[in-house]
């Protein structure tokens, strides 16, 4: 056989089959222009406009968080988070890694076409981008409110096509990338569904299907009024007493003589006061979110009253962990945590500008002040060796670092305390903040994390601050704490 001879079979390199599926892309764009879509003349072209600069999803998100609760908030601000993320992909390296020219406009009715057409390159599509980001963020944390916003969002990445600004295989590119956007969000912030925290230990309680013998005191001062109708509309019959901050515990305690079980609407410290209520009269405990952070009620898995009202109606309830510590002649429990140094001065300083300028923005100038003017570090005794402290932080269970998203718990009965230290030594900011950038379970010169069940300290100058669930008291010598295993019952959806 002659060696000149070429036996080889030519296979299709691949600028061939772009080209062909560029042929595709175009005939199906031509189709498209083609093809008549009922109704649609008046309603996609302005539903395309009304997208630019993503300003019909700031509209939905102020929509969607307009209606106060807590999982549609979070699902508005994963919605813009998640365009957000897909805007900056798209206009960074999207656009600037395939520069192709936008379709020609022959096909396209004129009735159809944009007044004034985008002059940036065609792949991929920014808008079907930020549709599909918005509506999967939206959906991964609340599917009701996906499932209203995916209609509006696949119209408007059908709408580039139609007014012919972008051929199929753009949108198809940038709805991709905008999922993809979303999904990396959840990955950083988890949602609160990826966290929830088992439905165990069972606990037995009453069902009350009407809510008939349950009797829930509200603190007024935490604006729990439009909560406190919702759960009349949900539980006709339970007895519901709006109060001042101060009444809250002498209004439970008249509660639990007779009531089969106690319920509670407010924050932290409010919840706090109910939980002792329920420990010493052996109590159910129904628990509804209504301050500004409401640590407990969440990680327990109860973001609103109709939450807690289904619990309520069938029965269903689980075991936890309760925080206990013991100060001399002063006993107190905590349900989310108790802390010693620098943050029971904080929580004082928040308390006192909160009420002027609301909660968060007190928290921060709170921090700011707190931590200009500490200058020595607490002294205490730990484990018989005597150290300088700016915190000691414990938890009522262990605290799990979620992507970039703030510690929570998974488990309300894993029977630890998660004890967390900061040393002291110079520059107590940089200190906290390093401890709090890196995460439970890690050992330095600055912190340290330990998982026990009890634990002793001494060694305070009496006065010393201690907060426990956002309230402050004050202790000195010896300091003990430790857990009470699945002490409390708690009304929460076992499914």
């Amino acid at each position: 056989m002659s060696p000149d001879v070429d036996l080889t079979v030519p296979v299709p390199g691949r600028h061939v089959l772009r080209d062909r599926l560029l042929g595709l892309d175009g005939r199906l764009f031509e189709r498209a222009a083609e093809w008549h879509w009922p109704g649609a003349e008046r309603v996609l072209p302005r539903l395309s406009r009304g997208a630019n600069h993503g300003v019909l999803w700031f509209a939905a998100a102020a929509g969607i968080a307009a209606s106060r609760t807590p999982r549609a908030r979070r699902a508005a601000v994963r919605g813009i988070a998640s365009l957000s993320l897909a805007s900056l992909t798209i206009n960074t390296l999207g656009k600037r890694s395939v520069r192709r020219a936008r379709p020609v406009l022959d096909p396209v009715p004129l009735v159809r076409q944009l007044k004034r057409q985008p002059i940036t390159t065609s792949f991929p599509s920014g808008h079907a981008a930020s549709a599909a980001a918005f509506a999967t963020g939206v959906a991964l944390e609340s599917p009701a409110w996906g499932a209203v916003v995916a209609p509006v969002a696949f119209s408007v990445a059908m709408s580039r096509v139609y007014t012919g600004v972008h051929f199929p295989s753009d949108v198809l590119a940038g709805a991709a990338l905008g999922a993809a956007a979303a999904f990396a969000v959840r990955g950083l912030v988890p949602t609160r569904a990826q966290v929830a925290p088992p439905a165990r230990p069972r606990a037995a309680a009453p069902a009350l299907p009407e809510g008939d013998g349950l009797v829930v005191v509200a603190n007024r001062a935490s604006g729990t009024s439009d909560r406190a109708r919702v759960l009349r509309e949900a539980l006709p019959k339970a007895e519901i007493l709006e109060c001042e901050p101060q009444d809250v515990e002498t209004e439970l305690e008249k509660a639990a003589a007779w009531a089969r079980a106690i319920g509670v609407c407010g924050g932290d410290g409010t919840v706090n006061a109910a939980a002792a209520v329920a420990l010493r009269h052996g109590l159910p405990l129904a628990v509804l979110p209504g301050g500004t952070l409401n640590h407990f009620a969440y990680d327990l898995g109860v973001e609103d009253e109709r939450t807690a009202a289904d619990a309520v109606r069938r029965g269903e309830a689980v075991r936890v962990d309760v925080g206990r510590f013991v100060a001399g002649d002063h006993e107190g429990i905590f349900l989310n945590t108790l802390s010693l140094g620098v943050y029971p001065d904080l929580v004082r300083e928040r308390e006192r500008w909160s009420h002027r300028i609301g909660g968060w923005p007190a928290g921060v100038l709170a921090a700011v002040r707190v931590l200009r003017a500490h200058r020595h570090p607490l002294q205490v005794e730990l484990g018989g060796q005597r150290a300088p402290l700016w915190l000691l932080f414990v938890g009522n269970g262990v605290y799990h670092r979620m992507g970039l998203a703030s510690g929570r718990r998974t488990d309300l009965a894993d029977g630890l305390l998660d004890v967390r230290v900061v040393h002291g030594g110079r520059r107590p900011a940089l200190r906290l903040l390093a401890a709090a950038a890196a995460g439970p379970l890690t050992r330095s010169r600055a912190h340290a994390a330990e998982q026990v069940s009890r634990l002793r300290l001494s060694g305070f100058a009496p006065g010393t601050p201690l907060a426990y669930d956002g309230e402050v008291t004050e202790v000195g010598g010896e300091v003990l704490v430790e857990k009470l295993p699945e002490a409390l019952r708690v009304y929460r959806p076992l499914s």
